[in-house]
């Protein structure tokens, strides 16, 4: 029995229209209405930032979905919450890749799921300096949508798809690092160890649109550790959609401290590259 089978009200699709329209809707605000000056506050870290266009953008997605499924859980990086397993849970980053905002630096996206039955039904990632929209449903495959400026002039939607795998050694590989101090100085030596050994690296900043570029042929592979539910919710079914596996690091199904995307031929060579170069030492233990 699938998870919307065991909730009749969750049925992928609408889940997706919802999703679709909650998220042009923010990414619509944090990109043109982004005011002159930001306010900015820290969170865990000193370089860990929240602005109010984060906390905008997560109010106006909650108000969507509450006024369309007012009966489902919400879990959201500014706001919280946490997933209920009886309802839907929407999982929200409001901006993933908040210092590339801060910035104005291209390359953060609004990113929203929908989950239910411990899967994900329905996820959305978009990217509105590049004008392109990826999204997914559970055994739908997954998409790419480009419309650039705010008219939503699009092209019909382009249906994304791995093709053949490079070689380890041609391999283009994304990854982020995490905000405290020392797992930044562990993931920084297994970068530096694993460079020489592929054709080169990637630092995005944003893991959704990361686990997005996997999907699109942007790069052959994506790894990181130490991220949470709402970086990985939608981005991953993306990903696992368009033909990538999406595993931990250490194997098994991913979590959000461990999170490792390629090519199904290629992910248990590059795990074991992975392993060689010290990556076990900056995944965070899985938590029960």
């Amino acid at each position: 029995m699938t998870s919307a089978e065991r909730n009749p009200g969750a049925d992928p699709d609408a889940l997706l229209d919802l999703a679709r329209d909650a998220a042009h809707a923010a990414a619509d605000l944090i990109h043109l209405r982004r005011p002159e000056s930001l306010e900015v506050h820290t969170k865990s870290t000193s370089t860990d930032h929240v602005t109010q266009m984060d906390l905008l953008s997560e109010d106006l997605i909650r108000s969507r979905i509450a006024s369309a499924r007012p009966d489902d859980a919400v879990l959201g990086e500014e706001h919280g919450g946490s997933i209920d397993p009886t309802r839907v849970t929407w999982v929200i980053d409001p901006i993933d890749g908040t210092t590339n905002y801060l910035y104005d630096h291209p390359g953060y996206a609004v990113s929203i799921a929908a989950c239910a039955g411990g899967s994900t039904l329905a996820g959305v990632v978009a990217d509105p300096t590049h004008g392109r929209t990826y999204f997914a449903t559970a055994g739908g495959g997954a998409w790419c949508e480009y419309s650039p400026g705010p008219d939503r002039v699009k092209a019909p939607p382009r249906r994304l798809a791995l093709g053949e795998p490079p070689p380890l050694a041609g391999m283009l590989v994304a990854t982020g690092f995490g905000y405290d101090p020392r797992r930044r100085a562990l993931q920084g030596r297994v970068v530096a160890e694993l460079l020489p050994r592929i054709r080169d690296i990637r630092r995005m900043g944003a893991a959704a649109l990361d686990l997005c570029s996997v999907a699109a042929g942007r790069v052959d592979a994506y790894y990181e550790a130490g991220l949470s539910i709402w970086d990985l919710a939608a981005g991953q079914l993306v990903a696992a959609e368009a033909g990538a596996a999406v595993e931990a690091l250490e194997g098994g199904p991913p979590r959000p401290g461990s999170v490792l995307v390629t090519h199904p031929l290629r992910i248990s060579e590059l795990r074991d590259l992975l392993t060689d170069c010290g990556v076990s030492h900056s995944i965070e233990p899985e938590t029960t």
